[in-house]
C-alpha cells in the first residue's frame, strides 16, 4: 500500500519543507519575472500620474495578486497537461508525472494561490474583487487550448495581458486605455516567445496529437509568427511610450528591448534549436527587467517621489 507521503515526495516521510518546495518547482515560481516587471510599470505609472508618489502597501498587495494568480494558473497548467507530459520525454520528469507532487498536493496549492489572489483583490478596491473572476477564466482555459486551438499561444497571451490592465486598476480603480496598450503588448509579447518555446515539441506534439502552430504550420512558420509577434509588440510600446509622455530614459530601454529581440531570433533558427532556452528563459527575462529599471528610472526623473 502507498503512503500519503509516498503519494507526495515518494517513499518515506514527506516534511512539509520539502512539499513546499517541490510545489514551488511544480509552478515555477521563479518564472514570475517575466510578468512582474510590467505590472510593476502599470502599477508606478499609474502612481505617477494619480499621486506623485508611491503607494508600497498597494505595491505590494499588486506583487502578492500577481504572484497568486500565476501560481494558481501553473499548478492547474501541471494538473490538466499530466498526461500529456508523461507521453512528452522532455516533460516525463515533471513533478506531477514522477510523483514528487501528488494531484491532491498540487489542487491544494492551487487553491491556497487563488484564494490569495482574491484577498489581495478584495484588499486593493471593490472593482478589482469584482473583476478578479474574470482573469482567472484565462487561465484555466489555456492548458485546455492546446486540446482544440492551433493557437493556444494566443490564450496564454490574453492572460498575460490582463497583469498590466490589473495593476493599473488596482492602483487607481479606474479604466485606463494607456494599460490596455502596455497589456496588449505583454500579450503579443509572451504568445511570441511561447510560439519559440513550443518549437521544441513539434515531434511530441505530432505524435500524439497536440495541437500548436509549430506542430500545425511547421517550426520556420512559427519562429517568423514569433518575429512578426515581437514587431507588434515593439510598435504596442511605442504607442505606449507616447500615450504617457514617457522620457529619455523609457526610450533608451525601448531600444534596450528592440536589440533584444533581434538578438532572440538571431539566435534560434529552424534548424537549429540549441539555444533555444537561453532565447526564452535568459533574454525574455531580461527584457522586463531592463524595461523595468529604464522605466522606474525615467518616473523618478520625471517627479515621482519614493
Amino acid at each position: 500500500m502507498t503512503s500519503a507521503a509516498e503519494g507526495v515526495l515518494g517513499p518515506g516521510p514527506a516534511p512539509a519543507g520539502g512539499k513546499v518546495r517541490a510545489f514551488l518547482r511544480l509552478v515555477l515560481i521563479e518564472h514570475s519575472i517575466f510578468a512582474l516587471p510590467f505590472a510593476y510599470i502599470a502599477s508606478f505609472t499609474a502612481m505617477f500620474q494619480e499621486y506623485g508618489d508611491i503607494h508600497w502597501t498597494r505595491l505590494l498587495l499588486v506583487t502578492v495578486a500577481m504572484v497568486g494568480l500565476r501560481t494558481f494558473a501553473m499548478a492547474c497548467n501541471r494538473i490538466i497537461d499530466r498526461e500529456i507530459d508523461a507521453r512528452n520525454p522532455r516533460t516525463a520528469g515533471r513533478e506531477l508525472v514522477t510523483g514528487a507532487v501528488s494531484v491532491r498536493s498540487a489542487w491544494t496549492g492551487a487553491l491556497i494561490a487563488v484564494v490569495v489572489f482574491l484577498g489581495a483583490a478584495a484588499l486593493l478596491n471593490p472593482l478589482c474583487l469584482a473583476l478578479a473572476p474574470i482573469a482567472v477564466v484565462p487561465m484555466v482555459v489555456y492548458p485546455y487550448g492546446k486540446r482544440f486551438t492551433d493557437f493556444p499561444h494566443a490564450i496564454l497571451g490574453l492572460a498575460q495581458a490582463m497583469g498590466p490592465v490589473g495593476a493599473w486598476l488596482a492602483i487607481t480603480g479606474t479604466w485606463s486605455w494607456d494599460a490596455v496598450i502596455l497589456g496588449l503588448a505583454v500579450g503579443v509579447w509572451i504568445g511570441g516567445f511561447d510560439l519559440i518555446f513550443a518549437c521544441q515539441d513539434v515531434i511530441a506534439d505530432r505524435a500524439h496529437g497536440v495541437k500548436s502552430t509549430p506542430a500545425r504550420f511547421g517550426v520556420p512558420a512559427a519562429l517568423y509568427g514569433a518575429r512578426a509577434c515581437h514587431a507588434v509588440t515593439t510598435a504596442l510600446l511605442v504607442w505606449y511610450a507616447l500615450a504617457t509622455d514617457a522620457g529619455a530614459f523609457f526610450w533608451v530601454g525601448l531600444a534596450v528591448v528592440a536589440v533584444a529581440f533581434v538578438y532572440e531570433h538571431t539566435i534560434v533558427k529552424p534548424h537549429d534549436l540549441s539555444r533555444l532556452n537561453r532565447a526564452f528563459f535568459s533574454v525574455n527575462g531580461f527584457i522586463g527587467i531592463a524595461l523595468f529599471v529604464c522605466a522606474l528610472l525615467d518616473l523618478l526623473v520625471r517627479g515621482l517621489t519614493v
